[in-house]
């Protein structure tokens, strides 16, 4: 044979284009409204309680639509996270060419933590809508890495009144290092399994775990360095990613269907879907759920969403604030891969407390700890509580430069909605 015969094609190196990183800083700043719709866009009882049950929340002040009457909500409300499941979409003019997201092709990017503040509830018949656009862009430059670009991508909710519910910021780290120099770091992790002594000191943790609801928990009961007790997720399972999924989590924006609406899917995203052991064209997504696949591309079993952790994270707080207390802000980092098979257990502490104006606050810790002593999503949060001197918990006000382009927005897409009917009319 020749050398040419035995010499495998080397696979091609991306590298980052200076174009698209110039790009990416020029678009910091700039909003375009979120023309693409979550997989629900109205909130509603059912929503809601299937949403927070998805991962595991039953907390009543979400799934019982009476609960909620007897609380200073005057009615059932969304979990916090309810935004990854529920947006409208916008109608909104064309985006111009130069204000088109950079391409980034063959660049990796991963998403390495979020930090979300919530405003104001979310009640039955709230219909959300979203704009989204780059707040920061930091060039970065490292052995492990090589050149990397850490982009912070911010989200904005509000609802039909253009009142901001919620924002979200988004940090993803782009790099140009080529992901099949990472696999072998997997090499070593081994699935998890469990004998049924360790199953039952789960179940010990699940049956031990208590939501405050109406015990109202108050400012001056709280002290620093007081702990959040403990809360099990798992071991995951297929299970548990098919009912996230079933909550509304992780439709946009690939819309993963089925039979002929399968099949048009396959026309409009073709290299989403890759053929399974079976040669039957799948979504990559699967990765989520279908370990086979997820070994195939050298991981060791399937794996969860950050944002099911984030969900986690929140059922936690939300679990021991009770009814009257509000969370305002929690940032989360992603750090390890949480497999399926493996177990969480989150804990977290009181680091300290603070009057801001009428607002009395409560800052935390919190983080979920695998099987594998492993601290996998790390956070922090504030809190409001209610005052035994005030009564109520003060909600934080919504940046105003915010409802102004939500405002801007809302009125540009009824604007374009009644042109719509006018040219059907005509």
């Amino acid at each position: 044979m020749s050398t040419s015969e035995t010499t495998e094609a080397k696979p091609e190196i991306y590298t980052f284009r200076e174009e698209d990183v110039q790009k990416a800083k020029d678009l910091v700043g700039v909003y375009h409204a979120v023309t693409q719709r979550e997989q629900y866009t109205r909130a509603t009882p059912d929503i809601m309680r299937n949403f927070a049950r998805s991962y595991g929340d039953d907390n009543p002040l979400f799934v019982d639509e009476e609960y909620g009457l007897d609380t200073r909500w005057g009615g059932q409300i969304a979990p916090p996270m309810i935004n990854i499941a529920l947006t409208k979409d916008l109608l909104a003019d064309p985006v111009p060419k130069d204000q088109r997201r950079p391409s980034f092709r063959g660049i990796h990017v991963f998403v390495s933590g979020t930090t979300t503040d919530w405003y104001r509830p979310v009640y039955d018949g709230d219909t959300l809508y979203s704009f989204q656009g780059f707040e920061k862009v930091e060039e970065k430059q490292s052995e492990f890495a090589g050149r990397s670009l850490i982009v912070t991508r911010i989200h904005v909710q509000f609802n039909q009144r253009a009142e901001v519910v919620q924002t979200q910021r988004v940090i993803t780290i782009h790099t140009e290092r080529h992901e099949s120099k990472k696999r072998k770091k997997y090499d070593a992790i081994e699935p998890a399994s469990y004998t049924a002594d360790e199953i039952a000191k789960i179940d010990e943790i699940y049956a031990a775990e208590q939501i405050r609801g109406a015990n109202t928990r108050y400012f001056e009961d709280v002290a620093v360095g007081d702990t959040l007790g403990t809360m099990a997720k798992g071991p995951l399972t297929t299970t548990d990613m098919v009912v996230f999924h079933s909550g509304g989590y992780g439709f946009a924006p690939y819309t993963p269907t089925s039979s002929r609406l399968a099949y048009k899917n396959r026309q409009r995203i073709a290299a989403f879907y890759i053929p399974n052991e079976q040669g039957v064209p799948d979504v990559a997504q699967r990765i989520h759920w279908d370990s086979e696949y997820a070994r195939s591309i050298g991981l060791p079993a399937a794996y969860d969403y950050g944002m099911m952790r984030d969900c986690w994270l929140s059922h936690f707080l939300t679990d021991w604030i009770g009814d009257e207390g509000w969370v305002e802000s929690m940032s989360s980092q992603m750090r390890k891969f949480n497999y399926e098979g493996d177990t969480h257990t989150f804990t977290g502490e009181v680091v300290g407390k603070r009057v801001e104006g009428d607002r009395y606050l409560v800052d935390v810790e919190l983080r979920g700890t695998s099987q594998r002593g492993e601290v996998t999503c790390p956070a922090t949060a504030t809190i409001s509580l209610p005052s035994r001197e005030t009564g109520l918990a003060v909600l934080p006000t919504a940046p105003v430069e915010f409802e102004r382009v939500a405002a801007k927005m809302l009125k540009r897409s009824g604007e374009l909605r009644a042109e719509k009917r006018r040219a059907v009319q005509a």
